[in-house]
């Protein structure tokens, strides 16, 4: 019985998260490159918070500055997959009904 009520729990929690209308492609590409811009910003600020008294801190602050160079925008994917099916391409023929 617990394995039941921890399947659909399970189970409508995924249908809520994943909704049928959901583009999880561009949902999850606003979630990383918001991440990265967050992570990226509070570097920055743990990094402007140190207190230099010699001209090696400052040296060493601009390193890192140069070093972490803005994240451009995430876009499109590399490989966008065609929107058109080609009827030239073969498709496989169905399994027999005998192989299972």
């Amino acid at each position: 019985m617990m394995f039941l009520l921890r399947s659909a729990f399970w189970l409508t929690l995924a249908f809520v998260v994943m909704r049928p209308d959901a583009d999880v492609r561009e949902t999850a590409g606003s979630v990383a490159s918001q991440a990265m811009t967050r992570g990226s910003q509070f570097v920055a600020q743990q990094i402007q918070a140190i207190e230099c008294d010699s001209l090696q801190c400052y040296g060493g602050k601009a390193v890192i500055a140069a070093a972490l160079p803005p994240i451009p925008p995430s876009s499109a994917p590399m490989h966008v997959a065609p929107q058109v099916v080609d009827p030239a391409i073969p498709y496989p023929r169905p399994r027999p009904a005998w192989a299972g």
